[in-house]
């Protein structure tokens, strides 16, 4: 690893523009284009810009061609890196104008962040940081940090070193961090800090946050529009954890057959909320139907009839009689807070539509009276579950895969959402561009049966291109949701990804195919050459199974980066897992993006062994030559300063290490992997 600073820009107004990730991925495509002529012309931008993000798909090369000829007649008129930005900044401005103007929507899933203008409410700012002082006011590392005063951007100061953003994770998912390896120091140096936002980072996508415009150095810096993005999400991951039959089964009080169950099944889980709650309103007697957490909530009258039905006892109908709006908000939350809702929101923010805060005030009443029978016989849990644990557990990180890609679709229920084909469409177009033909694709929602199996039948026949083995199976097989094809054919395709991207390193691979034996080769000499004995025969082999070979390949790339006090013995099944945790964090530490879990590891799962190993090769192979000693080096070096290193923490920013295996804007690889 070397010191990171960044891509630096000489104009701030056009620096404060893009998030140091956009800045990487639009260098890279600049100098890509440059390195073929020595030289970036007008005419090489249309087919250049045509493939980024927010013009892709919007506008046309012609029409960018047409649009540059306004303010550049002449097509041979050289352009440098600034002048660049500020063209595609231009360009992403006129898409916008030609979609009908930007959409203002504020989503909690995606918290989508745009180059052309960053915001944030105060109020959302204030409700997170009370739900962080509610959480994590008693951690034994954060207590002497907390409370956070609301009014203030003591949250933005405190995200800095990474700590608070990775313990927030582990509140929303128990478990999906191993906290020995968070960096927990009083003053931590460059290293750790870069090393604790990575964490955070790889261990966001890992629980399903979207992250694509996120890099570690956004976070040193603390950029409010990202930082709270990133911990709205989480929040809602931790508020919504409930919105689902396997963990609700009582949900299904909500639909009268089987045809409604598969609808169900497939619902994004403020859509469940949402459906949840006008389940209650329509037995109430309210008439209006909520479609959103917004404008239809505005005057308090659905929260009122939603009380008054989940707890009479603390309701009564004389709220619907208030006339002033603000005054009935309030008197709603004063209802909800009798059963222990923590207060999200103000009056004012029911009053304003805040989508996001009336969705977590939504998930709260839920969380504490769900008004659902107890008893439901229309589906056993075993009708509910997938077929196996193992199928489950694929399931998860194939879902959290796609959805780290980037694409537009959020994939809620990996077996419901891709039986109309066009995810995986999409996560052909992103691992393979090119290889889809949109032209024959329709995109949803797709009313007619056969556009589905059409779309299915692209699916399969683009997979048939890549080599896959797809031996008897159809696009029916995808659109019916036979679940053990599906899982078969996403292995391949994150496979698939996963080869190509080491293959694409060519200094390392000369541009020839890379194998799983190429990777196996690899790890044995790597913990071969670090001066131990351990080697391993396959990606089955039950020696894994204790975590020792995976940690000293850990070890073998980057020296520091394992704590051997930490590690046991791997022979007991206790043990096992303890290792098998830890193993996970510090790959995520490192920079790899994985989505196993410890019982993969421990169960010796053929396919997520490989996609580990993958990615701390992936990784491994990007790194300078010595880095892994410059790396321990300046980290002793940090160590000697530490003290002096309090009163410089805005000097230290500049030097902080980014890993290259961060994720990347749009088409960069880096974000499309699973072992990154």
């Amino acid at each position: 690893m070397s010191g990171f600073v960044g891509v630096l820009v000489s104009d701030p107004w056009l620096q404060s523009q893009f998030t140091q990730v956009e800045l990487r991925g639009l260098k890279s495509n600049f100098l890509s284009t440059k390195g073929e002529t020595g030289h970036v012309m007008v005419a090489d931008l249309p087919p250049l810009m045509g493939k980024l993000k927010g013009l892709n798909q919007v506008v046309t090369e012609q029409e960018i061609a047409d649009i540059l000829a306004e303010s550049y007649p002449d097509t041979n008129h050289e352009l440098d890196f600034e002048t660049f930005l500020r063209v595609y900044l231009d360009l992403q401005a006129k898409a916008a104008t030609k979609l009908g103007g930007a959409k203002n929507s504020s989503s909690f899933l995606k918290a989508t962040t745009t180059t052309l203008l960053h915001t944030i409410n105060e109020s959302e700012k204030e409700s997170y940081v009370v739900h962080i002082n509610n959480y994590l006011g008693e951690d034994p590392f954060l207590k002497k940090y907390l409370p956070l005063d609301p009014t203030t951007n003591e949250l933005f100061n405190l995200i800095t070193d990474g700590v608070l953003l990775c313990k927030l994770i582990n509140v929303a998912v128990a478990g999906t961090i191993d906290e020995r390896a968070i960096n927990t120091k009083r003053v931590l140096n460059p290293w750790e800090r870069n090393e604790n936002h990575t964490l955070c980072l790889n261990s966001a996508k890992a629980i399903g946050c979207t992250v694509v415009n996120i890099g570690t150095q956004d976070l040193v810096e603390a950029r409010p529009h990202l930082v709270l993005g990133l911990i709205s999400q989480i929040i809602k991951i931790q508020l919504l954890a409930d919105l689902n039959l396997k963990k609700t089964p009582q949900l299904m009080e909500l639909v009268d057959d089987s045809k409604d169950v598969e609808e169900l099944l497939s619902l994004a889980p403020e859509k469940m909320l949402l459906k949840w709650m006008n389940f209650h309103l329509k037995k109430a007697g309210y008439k209006k139907p909520i479609t959103n957490f917004s404008s239809d909530l505005k005057d308090g009258e659905a929260y009122a009839y939603l009380l008054n039905a989940l707890a009479p006892e603390h309701s009564s109908s004389a709220t619907l009689e208030i006339k002033d709006p603000g005054e009935r908000a309030k008197r709603v939350i004063e209802q909800a807070e009798k059963l222990d809702c923590k207060r999200f929101l103000n009056p004012k923010d029911i009053v304003e539509g805040s989508p996001n805060l009336n969705l977590a005030f939504v998930a709260q009443i839920f969380q504490h009276r769900n008004g659902l029978s107890a008893d439901n016989e229309n589906l056993t849990l075993s009708q509910m579950m997938p077929d196996d644990i193992q199928d489950s557990r694929e399931e998860r990180a194939f879902r959290l895969w796609i959805n780290s890609l980037g694409i537009v679709r959020y994939v809620n229920n990996l077996f419901e959402d891709v039986r109309n084909g066009w995810v995986l469409l999409e996560v052909l177009d992103k691992v393979s561009p090119g290889s889809v033909n949109w032209k024959q694709a329709t995109k949803p929602p797709i009313k007619m049966p056969f556009r589905k199996v059409e779309n299915c039948n692209q699916v399969i026949e683009v997979g048939k291109q890549l080599n896959f083995s797809l031996v008897n199976v159809a696009g029916n097989d995808i659109v019916q949701g036979n679940k053990k094809l599906i899982l078969a054919y996403l292995w391949q395709l994150m496979r698939f990804n996963i080869l190509q991207l080491l293959k694409n390193l060519r200094f390392h691979s000369q541009g020839k195919e890379i194998s799983d034996s190429d990777i196996l080769n690899w790890a044995n000499n790597k913990v071969k050459d670090s001066g131990r004995t351990s080697q391993i025969e396959s990606f089955k082999d039950k020696n894994l199974s204790s975590g020792l070979f995976f940690l000293q390949l850990l070890s073998a790339v980057q020296p520091r980066v394992v704590s051997w006090k930490l590690v046991t013995k791997g022979e007991t099944d206790e043990e096992k897992k303890m290792n098998a945790t830890y193993i996970i964090s510090v790959a995520r530490k490192l920079g790899c993006s994985v989505f196993l879990l410890p019982e993969d590891i421990m169960e010796v799962n053929q396919k997520m062994i490989l996609t580990l190993t993958a990615s701390i090769m992936y990784w491994s192979l990007q790194q300078p030559a010595g880095s892994s000693e410059q790396a321990e080096s300046t980290a002793e070096a940090s160590e000697v300063s530490a003290d002096d290193a309090t009163s410089q923490n805005g000097e230290d920013r500049s030097s902080v290490a980014e890993s290259m295996s961060n994720l990347a804007v749009d088409d960069a690889a880096s974000d499309i992997t699973v072992g990154e």
